[in-house]
């Protein structure tokens, strides 16, 4: 299911796992490099401190027609609430994790810098019913497409535990 607003994607899905797995997936760096991005997206974490103010910082390298672009995301997590609520803040950044302006990120002129990203976990009978909320990003952007895509690789991950 699929709720976007102008001013956010809004996803949802219904996991077959319990939110405690789910939540490391989320929150163990070895899990979120295994899922996180859209296809064909490779991921490193170099910083994943998942405590309320503690950094994060993601690298994502996608292949492109001549050779591979990387993009980095950091932020600091507002919420942790273990198998029942993450919250972070994102924004593009360089390597170091300093924060870049849309147009020296290759972003359109006024595209939000900083954006925040929620996640809300639900034991439901057939495991967990994940929210994704990432407010300051259009819901018809390739950030939306990305995270359609992330999540269903969420999806299979889950499915390869069983």
């Amino acid at each position: 299911m699929t709720d976007n607003r102008p001013d956010a994607v809004v996803l949802e899905r219904t996991l077959a796992a319990p939110p405690e797995r789910v939540w490391e997936l989320w929150t163990v760096p070895e899990h979120f490099e295994a899922w996180y991005g859209p296809d064909g997206a490779t991921i490193h974490v170099a910083t994943m401190d998942v405590r309320v103010g503690g950094d994060r910082l993601v690298e994502m390298r996608m292949p492109t027609p001549d050779d591979e672009m990387s993009m980095w995301f950091g932020g600091e997590h507002r919420e942790v609430s273990p198998a029942l609520r993450l919250a972070y803040s994102e924004a593009m950044t360089d390597a170091s994790g300093r924060t870049l302006a849309a147009e020296e990120a290759g972003l359109p002129s006024g595209h939000p810098v900083l954006t925040e990203v929620t996640v809300e976990l639900a034991a439901v009978d057939a495991g967990t019913h994940l929210t994704l909320t990432h407010a300051g990003i259009p819901a018809d952007s390739p950030g939306a497409t990305g995270w359609a895509m992330a999540l269903d690789k969420l999806v299979a991950a889950l499915e390869g535990d069983g």
